[in-house]
């Protein structure tokens, strides 16, 4: 963890410490400047659409009361943040950084899709759901920035047919049917351009130089798009993908699961200072739950550990909110929360442990294959899933993330970390 981090982790324990002894409601001192997510989440209790003042042109009040009754026709519980992204902000750049920040700040909602822009193409917008992608948000809301009469649609036009999309409940069909085209011509398969009507072809240079722009241009429109899409999906996880894949893209991974969970480890700690003492029971575990889950990302040296302050902010939040629900996916806690939870036996052991999992890895339980699961390194250097370490050597391994014990506890029992 940076210098500045371990700062902004000490003042926050200490304004906590605080707040344990003061009556009545914690809250800010006068003058104090809101953090970006608690303007978005404040803003978002009154409506469900929230746009920054960068974008109050492409979608003025008048719009945003339209996508904002267009939303609650559809009864689902849709949020929609519409803020510039870029490397370095409150949120790195990173949408799913967002979408988390905002999904944090509702712990009482069990349900949750929100909607952001892309902090990769500024003219996109990305979709997340909680607890599972049941209404198929992400494919939903990529998909509706391909269609034909999106195409030079603006932000609020583009953000509609996104509700739109979600509210069908068909995403994954409609993006496989929006983005086909360009699979193909990505493949080189797709048919060559002709002529418009009326295009006179002759014989000179200026002729064939003529035909060459009328198929490069649009081969070329056709090869940028598809580029695009291919980009856009490789970021959704595919329970296909050998877990070999996932191994080798482990690396790349840790920075933004690093970023992620700053990010939640601030939001708990930030809530953990707004509660009120007489009336939130669970506030003293949250803050254990806060300090934990700060040691524990400042040693974590890779995913297991990341994961670990991920679970624990997790076990915060539900200390502060008094109702804990699932704990994280206990095949693979970067997965989210998990929906169900389900009897299963570890090949070569006769136990059998009840574990929550996330629906995807519910789905491959139940069509027997393989779950996707988060992997550590054994003593010998194999790598294995990170539950098959012995739970003396690993405290994720002896709680599941939270499935087969509560991480605090774990850690409270003076287990080393994974490693």
């Amino acid at each position: 963890m940076s210098t500045e981090m371990k700062c902004v982790f000490t003042a926050l324990a200490a304004l906590l410490l605080a707040a344990l002894t003061a009556t009545g409601t914690a809250t800010a001192a006068d003058g104090d400047t809101p953090s970006a997510g608690q303007r978005i989440a404040s803003a978002l209790r009154t409506s469900p659409v929230y746009v920054d003042e960068a974008y109050a042109t492409a979608v003025p009040p008048s719009r945003q009361r339209q996508l904002a009754d267009r939303i609650r026709r559809t009864g689902l519980p849709i949020k929609v943040v519409l803020t510039p992204l870029t490397k370095g902000d409150a949120f790195d750049g990173d949408s799913e950084v967002l979408a988390g920040i905002v999904h944090d700040r509702f712990p009482n909602q069990r349900e949750l899709i929100v909607i952001t822009t892309d902090g990769d193409f500024s003219d996109s917008l990305e979709g997340y759901e909680w607890p599972s992608d049941a209404h198929q948000a992400r494919d939903a809301v990529s998909a509706a920035g391909f269609l034909d009469e999106t195409r030079d649609a603006g932000l609020a036009d583009l953000t509609a047919k996104a509700v739109d999309l979600v509210a069908e409940g068909e995403g994954r069909q409609r993006y496989e049917e929006a983005t086909r085209d360009l699979d193909a011509a990505r493949d080189g398969s797709a048919p060559p351009a002709q002529p418009g009507p009326g295009f006179a072809v002759s014989e000179s240079d200026s002729g064939v130089t003529g035909w060459w722009l009328l198929i490069a241009v649009p081969a070329l429109a056709l090869t940028v798009l598809a580029t695009r899409a291919a980009l856009l999906r490789s970021r959704r996880p595919s329970p296909a993908v050998p877990q070999l894949v996932f191994a080798t893209a482990r690396a790349a991974d840790e920075a933004r699961v690093r970023r992620r969970a700053e990010a939640e480890v601030l939001a708990l700690g930030e809530a953990a200072h707004a509660a009120d003492a007489a009336t939130t029971p669970g506030l003293q575990r949250a803050l254990d739950a806060y300090a934990a889950a700060g040691k524990v990302l400042d040693e974590a040296p890779g995913l297991p550990d990341l994961a670990g302050a991920l679970a624990l902010a997790q076990e915060g939040r539900d200390a502060l909110a008094g109702s804990p629900g699932l704990p994280l996916c206990f095949f693979n806690p970067l997965h989210g929360r998990a929906a169900l939870r389900t009897g299963w036996r570890r090949i070569g052991h006769r136990d059998r442990l009840d574990v929550a999992v996330c629906q995807d890895c519910a789905d491959a339980l139940r069509d027997h294959r393989a779950p996707e699961v988060l992997t550590d390194t054994a003593r010998d250097g194999r790598t294995v899933p990170y539950f098959e370490l012995p739970a003396g050597r690993s405290v994720w391994a002896a709680t599941g993330y939270g499935s087969l014990m509560p991480p605090l506890e774990g850690l409270d029992s003076r287990r080393p970390m994974a490693g």
